[in-house]
């Protein structure tokens, strides 16, 4: 039975990498019934603010057979839902929220007791690939900019060598296109989908479509993966993706994303506080 940890009204698997990527093995080895077909959700603070506005796409995230937080700010939120209490004054209740913020490029241990362990979309990605290696299982590249899908296919297939990836298409999300990009996924016989539409776009097109793809196995929606794996974009310093100052860097190359960074790490904060 799936260990589940809630934050702001979006589920979470309580489990570490390794064991996602066991459960993610098993259903992409041959044999397995493909009437089920799996969705893998990362939400990040972003995408669970957005989740609050719309509540379709919060029934969509938590039907998902797999939820992984991406981001730190989850894991943060997950400790101060643990930690604060209703019976706490306000001024308790402060400084508790404080703290507990401040920990966090302090004590990678301290916000990790209720969700081991974060998981960046672009990282899940690349191991999805590299079981598709070992499995046989054919993959289909969608979405981001013009040629960025095909561009990140020939980087995966650099570190993958034996990888199948048997299309790569960038489209839209429109509902108008959805026929002619189901026809395409279905013709490559693919059986991992990823989806690079943004969120919520990417994953109600999964919601949408995904029981029209005859062969898949699986289905994952991963942001702006593509351009990090294709080296249209650059990712933060290793040591700031691990003491969870990942935006900073991203603020000072695309100052474009203040608002967005803003969400994430006071927006996103402040509702945690307030919903507790």
């Amino acid at each position: 039975m799936r260990e589940k940890v809630k934050v702001l009204g979006v589920n979470f698997d309580r489990i570490t990498s390794k064991d996602a990527l066991e459960k993610i093995s098993d259903w992409l080895s041959p044999g397995i019934h493909l009437k089920k077909r799996h969705i893998v959700v990362t939400p990040n603070p972003e995408i669970l603010l957005e989740a609050q506005k719309d509540d379709k796409y919060r029934r969509i995230l938590n039907k998902a057979d797999l939820s992984i937080p991406d981001g730190i700010g989850v894991l943060w939120a997950s400790k101060f839902k643990k930690i604060a209490n209703t019976k706490d004054s306000k001024l308790k209740k402060c400084s508790k929220w404080f703290v507990s913020l401040s920990m966090i490029p302090l004590s990678k241990r301290y916000i990790r007791t209720e969700l081991p362990e974060r998981v960046t979309g672009v990282d899940l990605m690349e191991k999805i690939c590299k079981l598709a290696e070992i499995k046989g299982s054919k993959v289909f590249l969608l979405g981001a900019g013009k040629g960025i899908a095909g561009l990140t296919a020939e980087k995966l297939m650099e570190k993958y060598p034996e990888l199948l990836i048997t299309g790569v298409y960038a489209g839209t999300p429109k509902e108008k296109h959805e026929k002619k990009i189901r026809e395409l996924i279905n013709a490559s016989e693919a059986e991992v989908l990823f989806v690079a539409y943004g969120a919520p776009n990417q994953e109600k097109w999964i919601e949408r479509n995904i029981k029209h793809i005859h062969t898949l196995k699986l289905a994952m929606g991963v942001g702006g993966s593509f351009d990090f794996i294709s080296g249209e974009k650059k990712r933060a310093p290793v040591v700031m993706q691990k003491t969870g100052l990942e935006w900073l860097y991203r603020l000072s190359k695309q100052p474009s994303r203040a608002k967005r960074i803003l969400n994430a790490t006071v927006v996103f904060p402040i509702k945690v506080f307030k919903r507790k």
